[in-house]
């Protein structure tokens, strides 16, 4: 599930009357298979949604937030295990965890919500006890717009929802565009240039044209690498893409934004059917994204001059 997923469910409880809580990792040790930042929200009965680890870890959470909203007293909890027990207890090896259980308020939950649906980064501030402090950053979901409802774009829609990506398909053909071929997928039956300008790209999102037909490819492409969009990539063979170069100059960018064209897009892992081909897109995307996120190593120290 999303960070956003997971406060929409915690707030859906709270406004049905439920009580709340929310668990959140606020540090790791050794090997976790969630992150810092990752949470769970217990509904007063018990229900679930999200994860901060998995296991036996994960229920003994769940027991801490009902135990929380009896006493209303948050807890920081930690967790730890040898690598001979780390299976056990949902770690895929040994190490610690630390977690954050607090009540989660309805007003502060439905803000949130609307703040992640807005596409906003959301920042709070956790007191752990004894003057310590965890800062929050909940992103809104990484999104995907597809360009051209062709039979490629079908499984694509799939594998990157189920990966958690918001997915937008946007193709002004009605024949193509349909819920029948694509059951689920909010879709944008207007040309790429208005569709574009109206779903808003940001640097949390992706977007690839599917379409063969330069009529639609192209405003898109145009669009998408003058904008924040993290990635850009375009279906074709090499001899295609040197075309699409070639017209987007004609069109104004610089080879500066060309070099940020991922194409022919996706990994280069062999594939041949459309599944296949959807599962080279989602890699390079998961790989692009994932790459953005890591944190730069700081340069050696210099050696002292002998």
């Amino acid at each position: 599930m999303t960070d956003r997923e997971v406060l929409e469910r915690a707030a859906a409880w709270s406004a049905a009357g439920q009580r709340v809580a929310l668990a959140t990792v606020v540090a790791t040790w050794g090997s976790s298979p969630r992150p810092a930042g990752s949470q769970l929200a217990v509904s007063e009965r018990g229900e679930l949604a999200g994860s901060v680890s998995g296991g036996c870890v994960e229920s003994a959470v769940a027991e801490a937030a009902l135990e929380v909203l009896r006493t209303g007293a948050p807890r920081t909890l930690e967790y730890g295990v040898t690598a001979e027990r780390a299976w056990e207890v949902g770690l895929p090896c040994g190490g610690r965890v630390r977690v954050h259980v607090e009540a989660a308020g309805a007003d502060a939950l439905a803000r949130d919500v609307r703040a992640l649906r807005a596409r906003e980064r959301v920042e709070r501030v956790l007191e752990l006890g004894g003057g310590e402090t965890f800062r929050l950053v909940l992103e809104p979901p990484v999104r995907l717009v597809i360009v051209g409802a062709v039979h490629l774009a079908q499984p694509l829609a799939r594998m990157a929802e189920v990966a958690g990506y918001e997915v937008r398909l946007v193709d002004p053909r009605p024949v193509y565009a349909t819920e029948a071929r694509f059951p689920g997928v909010a879709v944008e039956r207007a040309w790429p240039g208005e569709a574009l300008a109206r779903i808003g790209l940001d640097a949390r999102t992706a977007v690839v044209t599917l379409s063969h037909d330069r009529k639609l490819d192209d405003p898109a492409l145009a669009a998408a690498l003058r904008s924040p969009a993290f990635y850009v990539g375009a279906l074709g063979s090499r001899r295609t893409q040197a075309g699409i170069r070639s017209r987007l100059r004609e069109e104004g960018l610089a080879d500066a934004d060309l070099a940020r064209l991922h194409g022919p897009v996706g990994l280069d892992l062999g594939g041949e059917a459309p599944a296949e081909l959807a599962v080279e897109i989602l890699a390079d995307l998961v790989a692009t994204l994932r790459r953005a996120a890591a944190p730069v190593p700081a340069p050696a120290a210099a050696a002292p001059a002998t």
